[in-house]
């Protein structure tokens, strides 16, 4: 198949770009390497697939130079026109979109990006899959829209409360997804992502944010005072899933489906497992709940192992090695 994937220079993107060039797809991927964080971890994750920074430029396709089959292209999604001059001149089979403004608590400082990354962008995707005939949608949502619930969660669960932006535009996502399947014939699919870690991260999440602080003596926020779950699930894992997914036979034009552990961990035992694997303790400063914060994730996900046969294969213990693995390594500790 000819597959786009978006954000392929971000976390999951990456990691997703390296699955399907390996399977033998022709890939592009897309990305407009903003700096909502370090953009040189972008650049490196876009290295390790052999595209070269040199070789950027915005709207131009950049060939890698380490797999045949993989182009990419430094592209916002915002931008409809070109956009719709990339589906009109690829003809893809499939659309794995994972572009999208990250981060609950950055919604609180910075609105707009989220509207015009989530809304506006997302509908982009939407019409350039329309106009040029693509019916196989793939789409990053999120376990934010489950709100404050703080029991084990499905997909058959109300998602109306979202209390904070990001989680309303991932919500929104799915409204305008169920539109455009309706009225278009578009088979959409929703993939409510649980708490992914692994190598390569974000840093601007907690693994990373924790792992950054232990190895340096800095202390760490625990916010909650510590009472925080998540559902921690290893980025190989979320990325198994979203191939299974693609490949699978499904019979509704409109899906979602939750990806996780299908467990849940105390935020003060995951820091646990890291300062077992780093030899270090943390020194912890508690502090109250953040707006935005949910304080407990714990995903349901027997449709998609009715559907797909996935089950998550890394425990916590095995997924905080590799993550510490890599973080040594590429900040050379």
């Amino acid at each position: 198949m000819k597959i786009l994937i978006t954000g392929a220079a971000g976390f999951i993107g990456f990691h997703t770009v390296l699955r399907y060039i390996k399977e033998g797809n022709e890939i592009i991927g897309a990305d407009n390497i903003n700096d909502y964080y370090d953009t040189s971890l972008k650049f490196d994750r876009l290295e390790a697939c052999g595209i070269d920074k040199s070789n950027i430029y915005y709207n131009k396709i950049a060939i890698s130079e380490k797999w045949s089959n993989y182009r990419f292209i430094k592209l916002s999604i915002e931008d409809s026109e070109n956009i719709s001059k990339l589906f009109q001149c690829e003809k893809f089979d499939l659309v794995i979109h994972l572009a999208a403004q990250a981060g609950v608590r950055y919604s609180l400082k910075n609105p707009e990006s989220y509207i015009k990354s989530n809304i506006v962008g997302f509908f982009n995707i939407l019409e350039a899959c329309r106009q040029y005939s693509v019916n196989n949608l793939l789409y990053a949502s999120s376990s934010s829209v489950y709100g404050l619930s703080g029991k084990l969660l499905s997909i058959n669960d109300r998602t109306d409360s979202p209390i904070s932006l990001y989680a309303a535009t991932k919500k929104s996502n799915e409204l305008m997804a169920h539109s455009y399947s309706h009225l278009y014939n578009i088979k959409t699919i929703g993939l409510r992502f649980f708490t992914v870690y692994g190598p390569w991260g974000r840093p601007d999440m907690a693994p990373f944010i924790f792992t950054d602080a232990i190895l340096n003596d800095k202390p760490i926020k625990v916010f909650n005072n510590g009472a925080m779950q998540r559902d921690f699930t290893f980025i190989a894992d979320i990325v198994e899933g979203i191939f299974l997914i693609s490949k699978s036979n499904l019979n509704k034009q409109y899906n979602i489906f939750n990806i996780g552990n299908n467990a849940t961990v105390n935020l003060l035992d995951f820091i646990i497992h890291l300062e077992n694997g780093i030899g270090k303790k943390a020194n912890k400063i508690m502090k109250d709940i953040q707006p935005g914060d949910v304080i407990s994730t714990w995903a349901d996900t027997k449709e998609l192992t009715a559907c797909t046969g996935y089950h998550s294969k890394t425990s916590i213990e095995e997924g905080v090695k590799l993550l510490l693995d890599w973080y040594k390594d590429y900040y050379k500790y």
